[in-house]
């Protein structure tokens, strides 16, 4: 499914629909979240749109999964140009070249990033404090200093910032938040006050180590505050409550796990009551509600326990298990409302506050369960038939990326139809996008091994791609399903063709040297060569003529002998 979507998305941009290319893109990311090509190719399309963040985002996560490939740092430079990064974008180049030295579209960006590198240190700063905010220093610092790191794991401060780094004149905007007035203090090394510069985030017991809090509360004493918070009033009371909610939580932890959810509801509430700055009290009652079925009362538990968390700065952590508990209660609820789109946007939140890879798994599993649902949905084959037929008609008008979006609509309405698997591959073929055509060409055949078409349009392809052996298979294959076929009569004629050039000696030095080069990447042809017994009959034929003809009375020898001469490593005299 996910080849299939990549399929959609190339051709996308070929036809220059990059929107559309974004999309189909993303749609295979979501089925292949570890395929680095996808990333690449989506970060292509964002950067045809003049989407550079976007396009720098992909391109750090292609490099990210495969640091090796040379393409990534190519597509990383790019989106570093576009955003007028020029440093980054000399250093991502010059990566990609250690990598591939030789590679033309990397020496190329590199020129042009170079060429940028004296404009960029002319213009005038946009703003006065247009440095303080430049590059990555800038989260750095954020990330050194103990109380703006914290602010780091909150997605409104980050998005401030990231608004602020584009254009420094949007501070004006968030002038009110004592977060950003913090983070500026800190950038400038000025101290801001505030009315909560120095108060602390609690963090609950459970989400938080030993070791982790005690250097937090050590990084606390060592900072230095030139506004000292008035200290809060606690009263006897509240401090002797804090324990009996503890007991009333363990009560109740200790009920769910009996089963007994109408008593584990009543010690949550308790503790509730008793401490109401401890989100974990309405968290554990919304997993009493989700095993329950009480969805509704579920996903208000949460809310309340976000709301609640974000007021008193709780761990991200817990927010975010918050946000997951209430994406699990959605999908629940989904099985008969048939909508997972809160569940997915839940569990979107819950990452944002905290990349768990349980919730993406279950992420994961939302977006499929919703995908499989509308393909339920959408499945029409009297629809998939009229989308085919204007496919035809557009491919007699030989516009074929109008053609490919016909048979892909096609395709959607009836994923089992093999004409349109055909049809597509066909238009594949003459917009050269030959892999996408190889893989539409196999699909038609899997679905319906009896349809000729399948195999005239396979052999076509690997006869392009100069696989005159292996399209003379395909073809052969064909004919045994359908054994007066024309079109597959004429490709074993033309294959045999082909093949017999090398046999005959009638090769160019360019056909030669570039058979030689597909056959040396070919597995059988490289087993061959490495077999020690055909290695002595190559000699033999070579230096002793009489060893030489008892080995054409061998059937398997000659078999592997003519492989040889097809693909341009041997030459018979």
């Amino acid at each position: 499914m996910s080849e299939e979507a990549k399929s959609r998305g190339n051709a996308a941009f070929s036809a220059g629909d990059y929107a559309a290319a974004v999309e189909h893109f993303t749609d295979a990311i979501a089925l292949s979240p570890t395929n680095h090509v996808l990333y690449s190719n989506r970060s292509a399309a964002h950067a045809s749109l003049h989407h550079y963040a976007d396009a720098l985002e992909d391109a750090k996560k292609t490099v990210e999964l495969k640091p090796d490939w040379s393409k990534g740092y190519s597509r990383l430079g790019a989106a570093h140009l576009g955003l007028h990064q020029i440093q980054e974008a000399i250093s991502a180049y010059k990566k990609g070249l250690e990598i591939d030295p030789n590679n033309e579209g990397l020496k190329s960006g590199l020129e042009d990033a170079q060429a940028a590198a004296p404009r960029s240190r002319d213009a005038p700063p946009l703003s006065p404090f247009g440095n303080a905010f430049s590059g990555p220093e800038m989260w750095a610092k954020l990330t050194a200093d103990p109380e703006t790191r914290m602010y780091l794991q909150q997605p409104d401060f980050v998005k401030m910032m990231q608004e602020v780094q584009k254009n420094p004149n949007n501070l004006n905007l968030y002038l009110k938040d004592q977060r950003v007035m913090r983070a500026f203090g800190v950038l400038l090394n000025v101290k801001f006050g505030g009315p909560n510069s120095g108060d602390d985030m609690e963090i609950p017991e459970e989400t938080s180590t030993p070791q982790s809090s005690a250097s937090e509360r050590k990084e606390d004493k060592m900072e230095e505050k030139v506004v000292e918070p008035e200290p809060m009033k606690v009263t006897e009371e509240a401090k002797g409550r804090k324990p009996q909610a503890v007991k009333e939580k363990e009560l109740g932890n200790a009920a769910y796990k009996k089963k007994e959810f109408e008593k584990a509801i009543e010690h949550y509430t308790k503790a509730m009551e008793l401490d109401d700055e401890d989100i974990s009290y309405l968290t554990n009652r919304a997993a009493v509600y989700l095993e329950t079925g009480k969805y509704d009362e579920c996903i208000k538990d949460c809310d309340k326990a976000v709301e609640r968390g974000r007021e008193l700065r709780s761990d991200f952590k817990m927010v975010a298990r918050a946000l997951t508990r209430k994406g699990t209660a959605f999908v629940k609820m989904a099985k008969c409302s048939r909508d997972y789109e809160p569940a997915i946007e839940a569990f979107q939140k819950a990452l944002t506050e905290h990349r768990n890879p349980d919730t993406l798994k279950r992420l994961n599993e939302a977006e499929k369960a919703k995908k499989d649902l509308e393909q339920q949905e959408y499945f029409d084959p009297s629809l998939a038939e009229e989308e085919r037929e204007k496919g035809n008609e557009y491919f007699k008008q030989q516009k074929y990326p109008e053609a490919v979006k016909h048979y892909s609509e096609s395709l959607r309405r009836n994923p089992k139809d093999p004409k349109a698997y055909s049809n597509r591959a066909a238009c594949y073929t003459k917009l050269g996008a030959l892999p996408e055509g190889l893989k539409d060409a196999e699909m038609c055949i899997e679905l319906d091994p009896t349809f000729s078409k399948g195999y005239t349009r396979k052999g076509a392809v690997q006869f392009f791609m100069k696989e005159y052996d292996k399209a003379l298979e395909t073809y052969q294959e064909g004919l045994k399903h359908d054994p007066q076929n024309q079109e597959l009569l004429d490709g074993v004629r033309r294959c045999v063709g082909q093949l017999n050039k090398a046999s005959r000696g009638d090769l160019s030095p360019e056909e030669l040297k570039e058979r030689q080069a597909k056959g040396m990447q070919d597995p059988e042809i490289q087993n061959i060569l490495s077999d020690p017994v055909m290695r002595q009959v190559l000699v033999d034929f070579q230096e002793n003529p009489k060893a030489a003809q008892e080995h054409t009375k061998n059937p398997s020898v000659m078999s592997k002998i003519q492989k040889l001469v097809q693909a341009g490593i041997v030459q018979m005299k």
